[in-house]
This record gives structure tokens, C-alpha cells and sequence, in this order.
């Protein structure tokens, strides 16, 4: 395996792993509305005044969790935009960063990932971290926080 296919593995890994993580949210947060909707339906009738505001918790917890997924749904619409089988030349959308303090993953924000024992932070294209390095390449420096990082690679 040449390096090229090597570093589009570890892309392809990385973009799954963020997929997968984001799936099992969208499914707590759907699970949760159901739950809420279920509690709010069960409690129907009954002595009206009184579950009269439960049932109300119960709907504006739905809605909570409704937001919660929508927001989900636009996060994995993002990933699915990034190309696992391109190789970025700069700190853009879809890139692998390899700094010598910590490696990214510019896709989505889902904080730290393991793949093959390396730890990788899932950052968002909006996040201050990547606007502090957009656009940079292998060999380049950013500063972010008072902490300069040297850019290591960028597949």
C-alpha cells in the first residue's frame, strides 16, 4: 500500500468513525422524542389539570429533542459532502492535519476520535481552531490560543 492509499485509508476511517458516532446521536436524540411524545400521549385524559402541565413538559422536551436532531441531521449532511478518496493539499473541509501537538479531522465538531490507537479531533469547518489554519499547508505554522503549531501533513 503506498502512502497516498495509506493516508486516504486513515480519510475513509476517520469520516466512518464520525458517521457512526453521529448515527448513534441521531438515534438517542430520536429515541428521546418518541419517549417524550409516548409520556405526553399516555397521560391524555387523565385528571386534565394536573398532567395537563406534564403534558406540556413532555412536548416542549420533544421539541428539544426535535432541534436536537435537526441539528444532527445538518451535521451529517456536511460529512456526507466530504470526499474520502481526494487528497487535500491545504487545511480545508475533509482534511487530515497533522500537527506536532495534535491531528485533526476538518469535517464536523465531534471532539476527540481514535483510529488504529491515534487520537484525531473532529473540528468544524467554523470552529476558530480551523479558521486559524485554513488554507495552510505541510511545513506551515498557525497560532491558535497563544500556542503556535507547526503543521507536520495534510492529506
Amino acid at each position: 500500500m503506498n502512502m497516498l492509499t495509506q493516508e486516504l485509508e486513515m480519510k475513509r476511517r476517520l469520516l466512518q468513525e464520525c458517521i457512526r458516532m453521529l448515527n448513534m446521536q441521531m438515534k438517542a436524540a430520536k429515541e428521546a422524542m418518541d419517549d417524550a411524545q409516548e409520556s405526553a400521549n399516555e397521560h391524555q385524559g387523565a385528571m386534565e389539570d394536573k398532567f395537563e402541565s406534564f403534558r406540556e413538559a413532555c412536548q416542549i422536551q420533544r421539541d428539544m429533542y426535535a432541534r436536537q436532531l435537526d441539528e444532527l441531521i445538518t451535521t451529517m449532511s456536511v460529512l456526507k459532502r466530504i470526499n474520502a478518496t481526494k487528497s487535500n493539499h491545504d487545511v480545508s473541509l475533509g482534511a487530515v492535519v497533522h500537527t506536532e501537538l495534535q491531528n485533526y479531522f476538518i469535517g464536523v465538531s465531534l471532539g476527540e476520535i481514535k483510529v488504529e490507537g491515534t487520537s484525531y479531533y473532529a473540528i468544524s469547518g467554523m470552529s476558530p481552531l480551523f479558521k486559524a489554519m485554513a488554507g495552510k499547508s505541510a511545513g506551515e505554522y498557525f497560532t491558535f490560543r497563544d500556542k503556535s503549531y507547526k503543521i507536520l501533513e495534510v492529506f
